[in-house]
């Protein structure tokens, strides 16, 4: 068969002996790939690489049947799949400083010319092989995912320098000045006590605000009360209390257990004043079945529910008031007041949302797991994830409707949320994904199957059953804490505020709480992210 001429009129060897010497150097990059990973990678000059290889290419006596080999199959994946591929090569970002010159290709390059004959041989079996549409596209993919890691062990070298877009090394912690944030000193006033009132939503709403009822409490000077398990939560299992204190240095907080003691001497525990921060939809949350609530414990209400604003707040469109509005409008010398319900409140938000929170303390967070939680879910990260993971929040119960109801929506096809969690967990190079989720199985199993990278499955990783072969869980059982549905979901938030990187649900205040134990903790990455950050779904339902 004749061949085009050679590129390089001056080179005195022949074809053949210029394929042997091109087959050498490829099967001795083989041998050199391994002990290449395990050495620090040094720098290497891109434009260098490409010309050498340019040369090689050119010295190739490349036949009409092996070009076409080459790239009529890339030229297919371009008109087949235009769209995806202009998706896929917008989230690949050169930083300009990768092509800076240095000392000249090592290990990177040899990782290159390996991945590069991998693709030169698949593409050749495919030109002999028929396929359907469904092999096209599975083998094209295939081609791209192989591209990527091309692309890859080229950036090697300079993943600390972009930006967090390549690799686990990429993913670094976001670091906090914890010393420079505005803090304010919670000293309360001798008897004065705050009665916390947290009705909305759920227990990760309630936790949000609480915290919030903490500022308040610190700005009113006053002493806070936990509400009893009888009308809210049961909060003592689920977060230290008594580390409030600790980490304030002085009583800062009281179960209601312990206020009622103290209020006994009186014969009566009594709520001086009612306030409810929101008008709207309904004052605080309260109906009937919790005043009845309250004066099943033994508590009395002085006066009417009233309103510390001159205008109504509606939980829909809160104002933005600053703390000296609060200290003037909830100011009162009454001994015990209540104040409902704060969730939604809109006070110093950034105050209030910085690393830390608003408070002068010595911990890193005020309001954390207990001390039981916290340890199961190390001894659960030990036993079955290992230090390097990705955690996930997958949040469907419920969200369709309530996330069609925002624009953009945020309930994401099950094969779009695929993508988008695989791009990410290629990033971190994680084995595993722990998956906390109230979806249904055939969600969940669907996800798992399409969670494919490069040729292998990403497994996810729940918490078991209990089994008495197992020890991991031990210490919630010994101290009845099994089966409580709140410590199992505080356990879950734990176990994804200790994770590499973090996929959470946005719209989701479970999502909210384990960013905020993140960020206070330490543990917070730069490649933490919403589910298909920035994407729209692809398909969207029509409303009702």
């Amino acid at each position: 068969m004749e061949r085009p001429p050679s590129s390089s009129s001056s080179s005195s060897s022949s074809p053949n002996e210029e394929e042997e010497d091109l087959r050498n150097l490829l099967d001795e990059s083989d041998s050199q790939i391994d002990a290449a990973e395990q050495r620090p990678p040094p720098t290497f000059d891109v434009e260098s690489l490409r010309s050498r290889l340019r040369r090689s290419f050119f010295k190739l006596n490349l036949t009409k049947r092996q070009c076409i080999v080459i790239f009529l199959p890339l030229l297919l994946v371009f008109v087949y799949l235009s769209t995806d591929l202009t998706n896929y090569f917008s989230s690949v970002k050169v930083p300009d400083s990768v092509f800076r010159p240095n000392h000249g290709p090592e290990e990177p390059d040899l990782r290159a010319l390996y991945l590069l004959r991998k693709q030169e041989t698949d593409l050749s079996s495919l030109w002999n092989r028929t396929l359907s549409v469904s092999d096209m596209k599975s083998a094209l993919f295939r081609q791209m995912s192989l591209n990527r890691q091309i692309q890859n062990a080229l950036l090697s070298p300079h993943k600390a320098e972009s930006l967090g877009l390549y690799g686990g090394g990429g993913c670094r912690r976001v670091e906090h000045k914890l010393l420079k944030r505005k803090t304010i000193q919670w000293k309360p006033r001798r008897d004065k006590f705050l009665f916390a009132i947290c009705l909305s939503g759920q227990m990760s709403n309630h936790l949000i605000c609480l915290e919030k009822h903490m500022f308040f409490a610190a700005l009113l000077k006053r002493t806070l009360v936990i509400p009893s398990h009888r009308f809210d939560y049961h909060y003592s299992r689920i977060i230290d209390i008594d580390r409030i204190n600790t980490c304030l240095g002085r009583k800062v907080v009281v179960s209601f257990e312990e206020f009622w003691k103290s209020r006994k001497k009186h014969h009566h525990v009594h709520i001086d004043r009612f306030i409810c921060y929101f008008s709207k939809p309904e004052p605080c949350y309260v109906d009937k079945e919790h005043i009845a609530k309250l004066k099943g414990l033994g508590i009395s209400i002085g006066g009417k529910v009233d309103s510390p604003w001159e205008e109504e707040e509606d939980i829909a469109k809160p104002s933005n008031k600053t703390a000296e509005e609060v200290e003037r409008s909830f100011r009162s010398d009454d001994d015990v007041i209540a104040i409902g319900d704060v969730f939604y409140a809109n006070v110093e938000r950034e105050w209030v949302m910085q690393p830390g929170g608003p408070l002068a303390h010595k911990c890193k967070t005020l309001v954390e797991p207990n001390r039981l939680i916290l340890l199961t879910a190390q001894r659960f990260i030990q036993t079955f994830l290992g230090r390097n993971y990705v955690s996930l929040h997958f949040r469907r119960h419920g969200f369709l409707k309530f996330c069609n109801a925002k624009n953009p929506s945020c309930f994401y096809p099950i094969p779009q949320a695929a993508h988008c969690i695989a791009r990410l967990v290629e990033k971190v190079d994680a084995p595993v994904i722990y998956l906390s989720t109230d979806a249904a199985e055939s969600e969940t199993g669907l996800l798992q199957s399409l969670l494919i990278i490069n040729g292998k499955t990403v497994p996810f990783v729940k918490r078991p059953p209990r089994d008495s072969a197992e020890k991991w869980d031990a210490l919630l059982y010994r101290h009845g804490l099994e089966g409580d549905s709140q410590v199992e979901a505080m356990l879950d938030k734990t176990i994804c505020a200790m994770s590499s990187v973090f996929i959470g649900a946005s719209g989701s205040t479970f999502t909210e709480d384990i960013l905020r134990l993140r960020k206070d903790w330490g543990t917070a990455s730069v490649c933490d992210e919403y589910l298909c950050q920035n994407e729209q779904p692809n398909f969207i339902a029509d409303h009702e």
